[in-house]
């Protein structure tokens, strides 16, 4: 078999209905299967998948383990020389796959190649977040200061009743990338199949996929954004930042903070206590604190298990 697409699923069932029919629909002269692993869904995602797609293969996990830690159960089964992690919220609008596999296939040296990827779209068709830079200890201490300075700044708007919405920004479209990055987002990754070769279980959910990348870096591994594929990615697509006070409080900000200070810790990059703290100062923020209390705690005593076992589901 070619390839094997990975899809890890919580509670988006219609992102994930388009996303299968899109694959079934834009693959083709190429040998797949597509595993489907659903972290404890309950918004019927389970059934629509068996019903409408029976070849699926579908792993059932009791209860939401994480995006590495789902899509490592996916490596554990897949039978694909390739592996294609794919996000639920993405279309395929070309024979993407098979782009991708005949990419890897043709590269002169295969042996350089670490992962790939392309530039992802949004509905308007504009290139959206497909890559970054390897996270800098300064600049994330200088980002996260950005971020304490501003939410101060709508605090202080909010108590004397400000206006602010027109200090809003606009997500504007990003520069399309050929070539060498350092990650590719995980929303679309394209690698060989390498059973050894798997997420950190200790991102529940965000820097996993850079985590990885950083350990195809180590081995001198070449991460590639190519030309052809055409893939959107529908959620990446806002094209407005929420209000600050709402988008910190959130599920995925929150979580975003913690991988952010345990890959740190993971390095023993110096200043990880100095990111932690600016972290927690953003959750005390009083607009945000009835939401973000849980969180302070956990956050405050994270630490970095090397010992630690594998999500149990």
């Amino acid at each position: 078999m070619d390839v094997s697409i990975i899809i890890v699923n919580y509670n988006t069932r219609q992102l994930l209905y388009t996303c299968l029919v899109s694959i079934y629909e834009q693959t083709r002269d190429i040998t797949y299967e597509v595993i489907v692993l659903d972290n404890g869904s309950i918004d019927n995602s389970i059934n629509m998948v068996q019903t409408n797609f029976p070849h699926v293969i579908l792993i059932e996990n009791n209860k939401n383990i994480g995006f590495g830690a789902a899509n490592n159960r996916g490596l554990d089964i897949a039978k694909g020389k390739y592996i294609f992690y794919l996000n639920s919220d993405t279309v395929l609008l070309n024979n993407a796959v098979k782009i991708f596999n005949d990419f890897w296939e043709g590269y002169s040296n295969k042996n350089e190649l670490g992962a790939i990827g392309c530039n992802l779209l949004n509905q308007n068709m504009q290139v959206i977040h497909s890559s970054g830079k390897f996270p800098s200890m300064f600049q994330r201490i200088k980002s996260l200061l950005a971020m304490n300075i501003n939410l101060f700044i709508k605090t202080v708007f909010r108590f004397f009743h400000y206006d602010y919405s027109h200090l809003r920004k606009n997500i504007t479209e990003e520069k399309r990338i050929i070539g060498d990055v350092d990650f590719i987002t995980g929303a679309d990754l394209f690698m060989e199949n390498d059973k050894t070769l798997k997420f950190d279980e200790h991102f529940f959910l965000y820097s996993e996929d850079v985590d990885l990348q950083y350990t195809l870096f180590s081995r001198g591994k070449k991460r590639l954004l190519i030309d052809g594929p055409l893939i959107q990615h529908l959620t990446g697509g806002s094209n407005m930042i929420k209000d600050d006070f709402e988008r910190y409080a959130s599920f995925s900000i929150v979580n975003n903070f913690i991988s952010s200070i345990l890959y740190f810790m993971k390095y023993k990059i110096k200043g990880a206590i100095i990111i932690k703290t600016l972290v927690i100062l953003i959750l005390i923020n009083p607009y945000l604190i009835k939401e973000t209390k849980k969180h302070i705690k956990k956050i405050a005593f994270l630490s970095y298990d090397k010992n630690r076992k594998k999500v149990s589901v």
